[in-house]
């Protein structure tokens, strides 16, 4: 059985970082990106089964990307964690995400979030 794909899309790299090792210790194999318009373009062409979304981000904003993904049926089956620093966007993002997290958040959170996320998704 192949691991389930994990994207972290956030444009700060230290937190990429943790983010990125958060998703490959709860199982999944992973890919950062640090720019919206980047994302957008790898989903174009990828289908990861977790993404972690910042929401403030260069050139497209996590909230388009949110939209954007939950509007293209071919990713049904794609958990989104919003991880912000926002409460009120990320009130506001509440029922289009799977999970809001909001920053400062901890290795080890992340890590049992994504692994109980990933389970759900396979």
């Amino acid at each position: 059985m192949s691991k389930p794909q994990g994207l972290v899309i956030e444009d700060n790299e230290d937190l990429a970082t943790i983010f990125s090792a958060a998703l490959e210790a709860s199982g999944c194999e992973t890919h950062i990106i640090n720019d919206g318009q980047d994302a957008l373009d790898y989903l174009g062409r990828a289908r990861p089964q977790i993404i972690i979304l910042d929401l403030h981000l260069p050139r497209v904003s996590g909230e388009i990307i949110l939209r954007r993904i939950r509007a293209d049926p071919a990713f049904a089956e794609t958990r989104i964690v919003i991880a912000t620093a926002d409460p009120q966007m990320a009130d506001m993002l509440h029922d289009e995400s799977d999970l809001i997290l909001l920053k400062p958040v901890s290795f080890t959170q992340l890590r049992d979030l994504s692994a109980r996320l990933a389970r759900s998704t396979v």
